[in-house]
């Protein structure tokens, strides 16, 4: 009767039965000793009835009021929990729910509504190109559904009795990820670079020569294989991904590789919306503020501001289902149920939906945020089940679905009858933005995400711990990666996992890190990941290496979604023991 073991769903037509590391660890979260037993009142345990009344009486007052409420939370792909937060949005009509990305994709949203009208991320199949190339997007590893296009991609690079031929990958990056290292021919370039890199691949595609080594080539390749061809960027410019999305047009990959009738719906924060709101809580407009199973005090760039406005608040709540580093500042915390406790829904992509429940009984004193938000708004006896099922069967019954083979089967598709829009984009535009934009400089930070600890929520994991990073090998630590050009200009050593401490400098803030020599950095470029330097997170992360989100060029966004420049390393004299297998 305890849940051991996670996989994908093999009925799934996005992940076909596949999982990763992330997916299959979150299993061991269900049974942190971390995870909080009751809900809290200034870090002391209280009852439901208690909170319920305190924060229902709070709202209530600051709503008469006409005092402005917030909700904030990462994407939300649940219906019913979107249907949930529109029902007390309704109660409290002065409130808006914040949408904001640890890894965000602003830049891809931002480019498709310029090019095709539509603020969305296409689906993307690497199963249909035979010439693929990337810029920074580490697909395998990381980047927006690594689990579905890794299962995409394999098919194309298996060869069998039956298929002679394999797909032909080319990946130009700064950081050696997972995806370039299994590329065919791969390109180091700085995050600058990359941008123009861009461009260059465009001017190759209209006949213009480019000096940047295997474009001239990858150029080729793709125009034989045009209309089986698939071109991706991580970069989160606007710009750059409106001469991605130019690239594809002109190589008639819409409609075959890449799909614009059914958008994925995993990255829809609006960093400019979660801006405002920052604003607000330091100004001091916002009466209430419920964080919806998010960390922004932790893993946004401007963590440290939001935790002194949050003094402002008369009304702050969060609903994570163990203390981090957000709820330290917040006066109540009603603890969500563990996923795997829990009854729920998700739409990852137009016409695709999923069904989820509990695989155990509630092991704390816990609450599914759903039925909190709704006691908050006056609904007494909310049960998540009937809401569930009731959502489902009046939305769906009229097309085709049927409730309990939907539950068996945990997942449910509708037939896709949509017109994929024009492009419509100013390429020129974009290009001449990109020129004037990227100079470049002598030392460039790419910051990313590991395979293994992703953006930290998964962090006091010790399965993810010490699951040695796919491309170093080192476990249980960030650290900066440096070209060995770069290492020997500055006498920094690294033999048997002992290597150099540096202070790290980025627009005034400065950090004390380890280094680890990376073969395939580009030169002129260091690499350093997210997910580390927790504070509030458990005994397994806490102190585990040091917070990259305050370097960020912008609230967040990684791999080559920040090219930050401004960059500067002092080498210390004191070894360091880097972990390694």
């Amino acid at each position: 009767g305890r849940p051991i073991k996670i996989d994908g769903n093999a009925l799934s037509p996005l992940n076909k039965g596949c999982s990763n590391a992330q997916v299959e660890a979150s299993v061991l979260s269900l049974y942190d000793n971390e995870r909080l037993r009751n809900p809290k009142k200034g870090g002391k345990d209280i009852s439901w009835e208690v909170l319920d009344k305190e924060v229902s009486g709070k709202l209530k007052s600051i709503a008469a009021q006409g005092g402005q409420i917030r909700i904030v939370s990462n994407t939300v792909l649940s219906p019913s929990t979107n249907r949930v937060v529109e029902e007390f949005i309704t109660q409290y009509p002065t409130t808006k729910h914040i949408v904001y990305d640890t890894d965000s994709a602003e830049g891809m949203l931002a480019a498709n509504e310029q090019s095709f009208g539509v603020r969305m991320i296409p689906s993307y199949d690497f199963s249909k190109a035979d010439v693929i190339v990337g810029f920074g997007a580490d697909f395998l590893g990381t980047w927006i559904a690594p689990i579905q296009y890794a299962n995409q991609y394999t098919q194309t690079r298996k060869i069998t009795d039956t298929k002679k031929t394999m797909s032909r990958h080319y990946q130009f990056e700064g950081n050696l990820s997972l995806t370039g290292a299994n590329a065919d021919y791969r390109t180091p370039l700085k995050p600058s670079d990359e941008a123009k890199a861009v461009v260059a691949l465009y001017s190759a595609l209209n006949g213009k020569k480019s000096d940047i080594p295997n474009m001239n080539k990858a150029a080729a390749d793709l125009k034989k294989a045009a209309g089986k061809s698939l071109v991706v960027s991580g970069s989160n410019d606007p710009a750059v991904q409106v001469v991605i999305n130019a690239i594809n047009n002109k190589l008639g990959n819409y409609g075959k590789t890449i799909d614009l009738t059914t958008p994925v719906n995993y990255r829809q924060g609006k960093e400019k919306e979660y801006n405002t709101f920052l604003g607000e809580v330091k100004s001091g407009k916002v009466a209430a503020v419920i964080f919806y199973n998010c960390n922004p005090v932790y893993n946004t760039k401007t963590g440290t501001e939001l935790s002194k406005a949050l003094e402002k608040v008369s009304l702050t709540v969060s609903t994570s289902d163990r203390p981090d580093e957000t709820t330290k500042f917040v006066e109540y915390t009603a603890p969500d149920n563990h996923f795997l406790e829990s009854w729920g829904d998700a739409n990852p992509a137009e016409g695709h939906y999923s069904l989820m429940q509990p695989t155990i009984t509630n092991i704390f004193n816990t609450r599914q945020v759903q039925a909190s938000f709704m006691s908050w708004a006056g609904v007494a006896d909310f049960d998540n089940f009937t809401y569930l099922k009731a959502g489902w069967e009046g939305t769906l019954s009229g097309i085709g679905l049927i409730w309990d083979q939907a539950l068996h089967d945990g997942v449910f598709k509708l037939e896709n009858s949509s017109e994929a829009p024009e492009f419509s984009a100013d390429v020129n535009t974009a290009i001449n933005s990109i020129n004037k934009a990227y100079k470049g400089s002598d030392l460039e930070l790419s910051i990313y995400q590991k395979v293994g600890i992703g953006d930290g929520t998964q962090s006091n994991n010790p399965w993810l711990q010490e699951m040695p990073d796919p491309i170093t090998k080192a476990t249980w630590d960030n650290y900066l990666t440096v070209s060995q050009a770069w290492a020997n200009e500055k006498g920094i050593t690294f033999i048997e996992g002992k290597s150099n401490m540096v202070n790290l400098t980025v627009t005034g803030v400065t950090l004390k890190v380890p280094v680890v020599i990376q073969p395939g950095q580009a030169p002129g470029s260091i690499g350093l990941s997210v997910g580390y330097g927790r504070t509030s997170a458990g005994k397994v992360a806490d102190g585990r290496g040091i917070n990259a989100y305050p370097l960020l060029s912008s609230i967040n966004g990684t791999g080559s979604n920040a090219v930050i420049s401004g960059v500067s390393v002092e080498v210390l004299e004191e070894p360091y023991q880097v972990a390694q297998t």
